[in-house]
């Protein structure tokens, strides 16, 4: 399902906003509320990037090759006539004239574009969806979260991302299952106390009954690694069949997981024959976690509503913030507990934050460290298992070398 045909069916976004194009939607401003951002005018709109590192290099996943170490991300800043500055990931601008999508909001007060209770106002400004965020918080010298309620948690668990296929990392010296062990303590030492081991090896880059067995190895190994001090999560990146992830489960028997994230596909009725075989097999504490990849919205809450799939991982960056504003009361309504995915960087991970402490429902906050010096990634600590979200305005992060495009 493409992206604008799933927010017109979940209702995130209305057909009238989504079409409201260059029109602003000023009925939603809030009549006059939030004066200080009526009294700031957008006159500074630059795209460019931020250049940033993994702190080793990661491998492959059960669906796609070598991620590498080095990347660069796309950031948009934003500047007002009364000095206030904003920045976020450029958010669904990727590709597009960036000088037509400036052109949009240049000239326009913060009010007319973005409502603090709500978010933006037109889905034309999606690709300022963070920016706007951050400003707004700035300006008004609040925290993205307290906009959002602060009805959660200030410090909520987070996981590690980052253990893959690094048994086949460096290709020309494979290091093997001891490489993979180191990269467990990297991330334990860093604060972690979950870790998600990526699965799915028979995927691609082994034989089926090879990989699925080295999968169930994996995680029988960081077991007797670490025990108890750890919580388990393993992601299959949709590379197994629905009897794959039977028997994997079968394989890890005793072994408490956390989740299982993305085994296949998502359909109504391999979806159902695996919770329920999950909770006939002792796996009623294991969250079925899916909904990352192209997700079916319809099937997803179909199976939310009945109980079958836990935990919803729509992206934060691919669906937007203000998207997952809207739609968050939909899935706790729903009784469906949600984490969305962050993987990429430790940017999206801090946005994160902000979701789980300003509106709750937040089961757990997926960590992707790295190193830039492009950006002051701001306060937000890990320790003990858990990330605390930063107390400071907007979400608390500053670029420090903008490389304009």
């Amino acid at each position: 399902m493409i992206r604008r045909e799933f927010l017109i069916k979940s209702g995130i976004l209305s057909t009238g906003a989504l079409l409201a194009g260059k029109n602003v939607l000023t009925s939603c401003t809030g009549s006059g509320k939030y004066k200080e951002l009526a009294k700031n005018t957008i006159d500074h709109v630059e795209f460019g990037h931020i250049n940033w590192s993994w702190p080793r290099f990661v491998g492959k996943n059960g669906r796609i090759g070598r991620h590498g170490q080095h990347h660069r991300l796309n950031v948009v800043q934003l500047k007002t006539d009364q000095g206030a500055s904003g920045w976020g990931v450029a958010a669904h601008g990727r590709g597009k004239d960036t000088e037509a999508l400036a052109s949009l909001i240049n000239g326009k007060t913060v009010e007319q574009l973005f409502n603090p209770d709500t978010g933006i106002l037109a889905d034309d400004y999606l690709p300022f969806d963070f920016a706007l965020h951050d400003l707004a918080g700035i300006i008004m010298d609040m925290p993205v979260y307290k906009m959002l309620g602060s009805k959660g948690p200030k410090a909520t668990p987070v996981y590690s991302g980052m253990i893959y296929f690094d048994e086949l990392e460096p290709e020309e010296n494979p290091g093997g299952l001891d490489n993979l062990l180191k990269n467990c303590h990297w991330d334990y030492e860093y604060g972690y106390r979950q870790l998600k081991a990526k699965i799915g090896r028979g995927g691609r880059w082994y034989p089926h009954d090879e990989g699925l067995a080295l999968d169930i190895e994996v995680i029988k190994l960081m077991r007797e690694e670490f025990g108890d001090k750890i919580e388990f999560l393993v992601d299959a990146n949709d590379a197994y069949t629905l009897l794959d992830s039977i028997d994997f489960l079968k394989g890890i028997e005793g072994i408490p997981l956390y989740w299982f994230e993305e085994p296949f596909v998502e359909t109504y009725e391999e979806g159902k024959r695996l919770k329920e075989w999950m909770m006939a097999n002792g796996r009623e504490d294991t969250y079925y976690a899916d909904g990352e990849r192209n997700p079916d919205f319809d099937v997803c809450m179909r199976l939310g509503r009945e109980g079958l799939m836990d935990v919803y991982l729509a992206d934060i960056v691919g669906l937007g913030f203000t998207p997952w504003r809207n739609l968050m009361p939909s899935l706790i309504e729903t009784g469906m507990l949600t984490s969305p995915h962050g993987w990429g960087t430790m940017i999206k991970t801090h946005y994160i934050t902000h979701i789980s402490a300003g509106m709750g429902n937040v089961c757990t906050v997926e960590g992707a460290t790295i190193m830039t010096d492009d950006a002051d990634l701001g306060n937000y600590p890990i320790k003990d298992g858990k990330i605390t979200v930063s107390e400071d305005p907007g979400f608390g992060m500053k670029l420090i070398n903008f490389t304009k495009d």
